[in-house]
């Protein structure tokens, strides 16, 4: 099942004109505030009519602002008076999580779940409650009011009555950026199971680079209003001219795998042949793990450096060097196919005599790659 958007609109001197596909998954919609992130959510969810709209799931029409007497059009939409299509939000089976849960306070947990399941469909396939309190590990909560729960368990709840409701995609609108550092780490792998699980797109919005290396299989990057790319993460992100936070903000994302925990504290991954010290990753030997290396922790000798305390010294290729209107560079290196980007000074590119295709050494240290980094 995918989401195809394609959206214009004007608001104010604000214009966004997107086009995407997000495909089974969880699709990032990452850029900063004001770049159009939430207004393609709203439009997606039916709660904003853009001037001109094309949304489809799996090939069936949403909302179609044009004239295409062909489009196929979901059960109960209506057709406008210019001959498009618009389907109202309660019939787009979205299950949308907010930044604040929007729990009712009168509720129990079981009741607000409750509440989730009565608005599915009577046709769809209903979502076991008992799985997916499970799945959430919300089993013990089911008595409580969400007074009585914390942020993290709240979101969760929140999860669990938009997956009842048997959506035919997940809204997601930066639900994480209310809670502290502690709360995110305990619902992140909520979200990772979500992705892994579910055969139905979650359009996410995010403007934390290492939520979204954690999370996302495909990014749309945005800046003002624009797709500057979109397609699979690691694609996205090790892009040097893709930077929609800024460049210190640029950071590459890499598959790897557990080859073996050692007993200083350290983990062995491997990326292709090349091997990658972390610190302590959870997992067994074999298990895959996405690792975030921000680019300002990577360094770049053009020869095997000696007698230094960085234990990971990668030999690479240089693949595309972008120089910035300031002093920085981000450099795209290629190791073994795993792309890495480097942040450095325009005065250390021209003093390397840094060139697309030269054979220089990435250099890492373990304990810059930090723990919320290493994920599954």
């Amino acid at each position: 099942m995918s989401l195809s958007v394609s959206l214009n609109h004007r608001l104010g001197a604000f214009t966004l004109d997107a086009q995407f596909d997000a495909p089974q998954g969880l699709t990032v919609l990452y850029g900063p505030s004001g770049s159009g992130k939430t207004t393609i959510i709203n439009a997606v969810a039916g709660l904003l009519r853009p001037d001109h709209a094309k949304i489809t799931v799996d090939g069936v029409t949403l909302a179609d602002t044009g004239t295409d007497s062909t489009a196929q059009p979901e059960i109960g939409a209506r057709r406008t008076a210019r001959r498009g299509i618009w389907l109202p939000p309660h019939r787009r089976r979205i299950g949308y999580v907010f930044q604040d849960a929007r729990l009712f306070p009168h509720l129990s947990v079981r009741g607000n779940l409750r509440y989730g399941a009565w608005f599915a469909p009577k046709t769809a396939i209903k979502p076991n409650m008992d799985e997916i309190t499970e799945m959430l590990g919300i089993g013990h909560l089911l008595g409580r009011r969400p007074a009585g729960l914390s942020g993290g368990e709240r979101q969760r709840v929140a999860i669990g009555r938009a997956l009842l409701a048997a959506p035919q995609m997940i809204l997601a609108d930066e639900p994480l950026a209310a809670l502290d550092q502690a709360r995110k780490d305990e619902i992140l792998p909520y979200f990772e199971r979500l992705r892994d699980a579910l055969t139905l797109p979650i359009l996410y919005v995010s403007h934390a680079p290492s939520e979204v290396a954690r999370l996302a299989t495909t990014v749309v990057a945005l800046d003002a209003g624009k797709v500057l790319r979109a397609g699979p993460a690691a694609q996205v992100l090790g892009d040097p001219e893709v930077t929609p936070m800024g460049p210190r903000a640029a950071g590459a994302m890499i598959e790897t795998r557990i080859i073996a925990h050692h007993a200083d504290g350290l983990t062995e991954l491997a990326m292709g042949d090349l091997r990658l010290l972390v610190p302590r990753a959870g997992g067994r030997v074999g298990t895959p793990l996405r690792v975030h290396i921000e680019a300002q922790d990577v360094m770049i000798a053009t020869r095997r450096p000696d007698g230094i305390s960085a234990l990971n010294v990668l030999p690479a290729t240089v693949r595309e060097i972008r120089i910035g209107q300031g002093p920085g560079a981000l450099v795209q290196l290629d190791a073994d196919g795993h792309i890495i980007l480097a942040r450095v000074t325009r005065r250390s590119v021209k003093n390397l005599g840094l060139c697309a295709g030269q054979k220089v050494f990435a250099i890492l240290k373990a304990v810059s790659v930090a723990k919320a980094s290493i994920t599954g």
